[in-house]
């Protein structure tokens, strides 16, 4: 439902009487978002336009069918992973028939086809609004009455992903979700600094899509990386990389970072015929180990301590860009410190994700070792 819950605690008498005002309490909202916007909603969004159709996977933790809310969305997760869509689909048929506003990842919305949907919400990614039209597409959107309301689960995951989260749950109504899947995420993320509180880091070398992009962009302090600095990793690229978001290295700057454990990043359908990392929504365990060492024979990886020690590993792309990174930041806890593999259980924790809030159960390889 998109209303809010009755207020149970009012007289019964009055209630007849209440419920016109009853159906819109609580509106017009303000909340501010997660770029530091104020933003006012005048009423329940029914008709929302997601800029990036990946929301759906945090959405579906708090809500047990989003799908009619939209009435457009982007087409990134389509080609992200197509697994995943084929999932979401299964479970909400409606959503082959909500248009899709762009094709690629990183595609500007088309305004005009935005506006003529008459949105009432427009939700968006704070990487999105660091973009060059940006400003003019919201000036745009305000004179048109659409409010737009940034998100944030992969510049800064950890420290965005649950206000994020409970900033969903806060223009759609999905609050005492939102605090249910809140409260888990918290204990599991507060079981994994105290297994890591004290303990040395290893220098590790975090990788995006090895065997599908050139040699090499790896992660900096932003995204995937703040995942390794929670635990106490050190980067081992830092000072080398353009930015905190990371950048490409040369193969011979690779090779002299030396690190001690090795994560490498990937999709579930690379390019055809390449040696690309393959791991995400319906991929097997032992296809996903197969492209891991495939990709691992790449010479600015094959000579890497962290491979040749047996220190590498592959994570799904976007899990650390969703709430549930947590899982992600127990695997890779137990890949710094091995120890803790055994106090430490990303599986089960997925599992009991699946079990208690997530519509769409996730399926598939998300994390693998060499």
């Amino acid at each position: 439902m998109l209303h809010r819950r009755s207020i149970l605690a009012l007289p019964l008498a009055t209630a007849p009487l209440a419920r016109p005002a009853l159906a819109q309490a609580g509106w017009p909202r303000s909340v501010t978002d997660m770029v530091g916007r104020g933003v006012t909603l005048t009423r329940p969004p029914r008709r929302v336009v997601a800029a990036e159709s990946a929301v759906l996977l945090n959405l579906s933790l708090i809500h047990p069918d989003p799908v009619p809310l939209l009435v457009g969305m982007g087409g990134d997760l389509r080609r992200i992973d197509p697994g995943a869509m084929a999932a979401l689909a299964a479970r909400f048929p409606g959503l082959d028939a909500v248009p899709e506003l762009t094709r690629q990842v990183g595609e500007d919305l088309p305004l005009e086809r935005l506006i003529a949907l008459a949105p009432h919400l427009v939700l968006m990614a704070a990487w999105q609004h660091r973009r060059p039209g940006t400003a003019e597409a919201l000036r745009t959107l305000e004179r048109a009455g659409i409010p737009v309301v940034f998100i944030d689960f992969f510049i800064n995951p950890l420290s965005r992903a649950l206000p994020s989260l409970r900033l969903l749950a806060e223009v759609l109504d999905r609050r005492e979700a939102a605090a249910a899947y809140a409260a888990f995420y918290t204990a599991r993320l507060e079981a994994v600094r105290r297994a890591v509180a004290g303990r040395p880091g290893p220098a590790v070398l975090l990788q995006a899509f090895p065997g599908r992009w050139p040699c090499c962009w790896v992660a900096g302090d932003q995204g995937g990386g703040e995942l390794v600095a929670a635990l106490g990793g050190r980067n081992a690229a830092e000072g080398q990389l353009p930015g905190p978001s990371g950048g490409n290295l040369s193969v011979e700057q690779v090779l002299v970072t030396e690190p001690e454990v090795y994560i490498g990043t990937g999709m579930a359908q690379p390019p055809e015929g390449s040696a690309a990392l393959r791991l995400g929504w319906g991929v097997a365990p032992e296809v996903a180990r197969r492209s891991l060492a495939e990709a691992l024979r790449a010479p600015e990886l094959a000579h890497l301590p962290a491979v040749r020690h047996g220190r590498a590993f592959g994570l799904w792309n976007y899990l650390g860009g969703t709430a549930l990174n947590v899982v992600a930041l127990e695997a890779m806890a137990g890949w710094l410190y091995p120890g803790l593999a055994a106090t430490l259980d990303p599986a089960a924790t997925l599992a009991e994700i699946n079990a208690r809030f997530a519509a769409v159960p996730w399926q598939g390889t998300f994390w693998t070792a060499a």
